[in-house]
């Protein structure tokens, strides 16, 4: 079967054509920058030279229009038509109340995806637009949604609970639900191949650092907390979201500035971040180069502050596992930015990490699995490409193959 995976992320698009019966990738590429100038389109078919394109992307529909038009032309594609797609996988970040697992997309399900519009406010949008794009060119194809708050499902009542009136929870499901969990998932189970131990003994710290980031406390296999809660602007700060504040922060400004609950909820998730920082850019490579080149003390202030957290959490991790056997760093930042692998880890040799700088800066792309902690290092640090894609594909397979 082939199946196409479409992850549609707040300001990218990633997508994947899997033959799942040979578990080879017969194209893959990604759209970048969307709503922001400076888009571009990636796409690579096994065997031929990648395929690059500057693209002004406005919306997640230009980008997966380019997507589609990629897989089925006559030179640069993979595929005659649509028809040669058995199912399509789409990346949902927000299941909600409704779904702890993936499930095959009809007129029902897609009315309580709905329902979470307000929880991921820059996600789900997007999800639905790619949904619905792919189920009207794909009419009999089998549409799966893969949703990311799955894997953090097994977090303890301590770590998903919030200290507010209990009756909120009941009646709202208000909780930490957590996200990125296809990637969490890829990430700490490869990570946990790599350590000579029984998985169950396994405590691991899964960094994704991207557009969007959280990080992830994952013992014996099972997450038991992360930074992305009720939504996913918790947690750490992010390309435009402002991660964890004071929550008076909110109803101060409120009262200052006069703004409407959804002004306010614009604030947080859209200006807010390394944009809110600097204020120029939302995209880490615009604020390292700012930094690097420019000494801009604002740029380099957003950095600092999306390091210290990484770190914060790394150890207040460590301490709720009672160990740490390895670090992870995924995603768009964590796989392609050396000093946010690096700046993390400084002074945290006492919890038994002895960092490889060398190694660290001798990335180059394409990124692979890389080992960037010294053969001392008693807690591994890795750099583990993720494959969120991979994940999704394996689901819908077996959604399908299940109805």
């Amino acid at each position: 079967m082939n199946v196409l995976i479409v992850n549609a992320g707040s300001s990218s698009l990633k997508y994947q054509l899997f033959d799942t019966a040979s578990k080879s990738v017969l194209a893959k590429g990604g759209c970048e920058r969307i709503g922001i100038e400076g888009g571009k389109v990636e796409h690579k078919v096994p065997g031929r030279e990648p395929y690059e394109f500057a693209s002004e992307m406005a919306t997640h529909e230009d980008a997966i229009r380019n997507v589609i038009a990629l897989l089925t032309d006559a030179e640069r594609g993979c595929i005659s038509s649509m028809k040669e797609i058995g199912a399509v996988g789409h990346r949902v970040v927000h299941g909600g109340p409704y779904f702890t697992s993936s499930v095959l997309a009809d007129e029902d399900v897609l009315a309580k995806v709905e329902k979470c519009r307000d929880l991921a406010p820059l996600h789900i949008g997007p999800s639905l637009t790619g949904i619905h794009a792919c189920m009207d060119v794909m009419k009999d194809v089998p549409q799966v949604l893969v949703f990311d708050t799955a894997f953090h499902a097994t977090m303890p009542e301590e770590a998903y609970l919030y200290p507010i009136p209990y009756e909120y929870f009941e009646k709202y499901h208000i909780r930490r639900y957590g996200f990125h969990g296809s990637s969490h998932k890829y990430v700490s189970r490869e990570m946990i191949k790599l350590l000579d131990k029984p998985a169950e003994e396994t405590k691991i710290v899964t960094c994704h650092l991207g557009n969007g980031s959280s990080i992830a406390a994952v013992k014996g296999g099972k997450v038991i907390d992360t930074t992305m809660g009720f939504t996913p602007l918790d947690g750490l700060i992010m390309g435009t979201r402002s991660g964890a504040i004071d929550p008076a922060i909110v109803t101060f400004l409120m009262e200052k500035e006069n703004l409407s609950p959804a002004e306010m909820n614009a604030v947080l998730n859209k200006k807010s971040g390394l944009l809110g920082v600097s204020e120029k850019y939302s995209d880490f490579r615009d604020c390292r180069m700012a930094m690097d080149n420019e000494k801009d003390p604002k740029a380099t202030a957003a950095i600092r502050v999306l390091a210290y957290q990484v770190k914060k959490y790394i150890g207040a991790y460590a301490a709720a596992m009672g160990g740490l056997d390895a670090v992870v760093f995924t995603a768009g930042i964590g796989e392609n930015n050396n000093i946010i692998r690096a700046m993390p880890l400084e002074g945290l040799e006492y919890l038994g990490i002895d960092f490889d700088h060398e190694a660290n800066d001798a990335i180059r792309r394409p990124v692979s699995t890389t080992c960037i902690s010294k053969p001392s290092s008693r807690v591994k640090v890795y750099l583990i490409p993720t494959n969120e894609e991979l994940i999704i594909a394996e689901d819908t397979e077996r959604v399908v193959s299940e109805r």
